[in-house]
């Protein structure tokens, strides 16, 4: 990981990979999210699917950040994974 984040901060230097980072961040921040409590529900993708009446697809679309969920579908997704959804702002730095 921590090649990773020294490839990373290298890459956001560049101006136009910091623009597309940032235009993206969120859908991936969610994929991450949704990744992260699927595997602690010990749940495949198309579990997930049919917990809440969708295709395997849908999740796997959302899971590599192709996909921009309404909230209703993450209001699903939450239900479905036992959790609490939270949408928050957060100030600039």
């Amino acid at each position: 990981m921590d090649d990773f984040e020294k490839m990373k901060k290298r890459l956001l230097k560049n101006p136009e990979f910091k623009k597309l980072h940032e235009e993206t961040r969120l859908e991936f921040e969610i994929a991450r999210a949704v990744i992260r409590a699927r595997i602690e529900k010990g749940l495949t993708q198309k579990e997930l699917a049919q917990k809440i009446g969708t295709k395997q697809s849908v999740i796997s679309r959302l899971e590599s950040g192709r996909a921009n969920p309404s909230v209703a579908f993450l209001k699903k997704l939450a239900q479905a994974l036992n959790s609490h959804l939270e949408i928050r702002f957060t100030s600039f730095k």
